[in-house]
């Protein structure tokens, strides 16, 4: 995230299509540089991005990355990105709609999927991003394990997430939690025991961060959440200072 050209940190996104159009997919915290609740500045100094620079894949050269800036806002300063259709910025998810996509190849994520994995509880996810900025190999992210905490098919304080136990930090917020199992074997929604012939991973949602500094519980978005979203094109607010 930059604000005229400063860095002002870094975070995690992801990529989907639809209709022919790219949208990173992250949190609105981290677009904002506000607390999706009240709007208030996360940062100290009340600083808050206006355009984000997103490492890209390069064309045919997997492993090689180019750096892409997007702008946050319109020049009428109105956000770019896209938001709930519903819950607004409560939903701590945005679709940023990518406008410069020379020269880079897209590994797309695809929330339109039909759904196959139950997720149990206890049951074992992957978060896939950059803690504290770390990558390695120029642009690859870290995958940190963490494992299902509240009832998938129960939505956790009235909206459209579940928590997840993992051992997660700044950095991490948009990472995409997939279920991945190595050896292909999942359980389906009707009980039944999968068996694939090779790796199996499907995106179950959006991580955004714990829910205090002391503890290990976060908020995972569930996938439904980027659907509405892309699918709404519910233009972003920003209230207050």
């Amino acid at each position: 995230m930059q604000f005229q050209g400063n860095a002002l940190g870094s975070a995690t996104g992801f990529v989907v299509e639809r209709g022919g159009s790219k949208y990173l997919i992250t949190n609105f915290h981290v677009v904002s540089g506000r607390h999706p609740d009240t709007h208030t500045s996360i940062r100290p100094d009340g600083a808050w991005p206006d355009s984000i620079q997103i490492v890209h894949n390069a064309a045919g050269r997997l492993g090689n990355w180019i750096p892409k800036s997007e702008q946050l806002y319109d020049t009428m300063g109105v956000p770019l990105w896209f938001e709930h259709p519903v819950h607004r910025s409560q939903v701590d998810v945005v679709a940023l709609p990518l406008t410069d996509t020379v020269g880079i190849d897209v590994h797309a994520h695809d929330p339109w999927a039909s759904p196959r994995v139950a997720i149990q509880m206890a049951g074992p996810l992957s978060i896939i991003g950059f803690p504290f900025g770390t990558a390695y190999a120029g642009a690859m992210a870290i995958w940190v394990q963490g494992f299902v905490a509240s009832e998938w098919a129960m939505d956790f304080g009235n909206l459209p997430r579940f928590l997840i136990d993992s051992r997660t930090r700044e950095g991490q917020s948009g990472s995409p939690v997939i279920f991945y199992n190595v050896g292909g074997g999942f359980q389906d929604l009707r009980g039944n025991i999968g068996i694939g012939g090779g790796p199996f991973e499907e995106l179950m949602g959006v991580y955004s961060g714990r829910i205090s500094q002391e503890s290990d519980l976060g908020f995972v978005w569930k996938v439904s959440c980027v659907r509405e979203v892309v699918q709404g094109r519910v233009r972003g607010t920003v209230r207050g200072p």
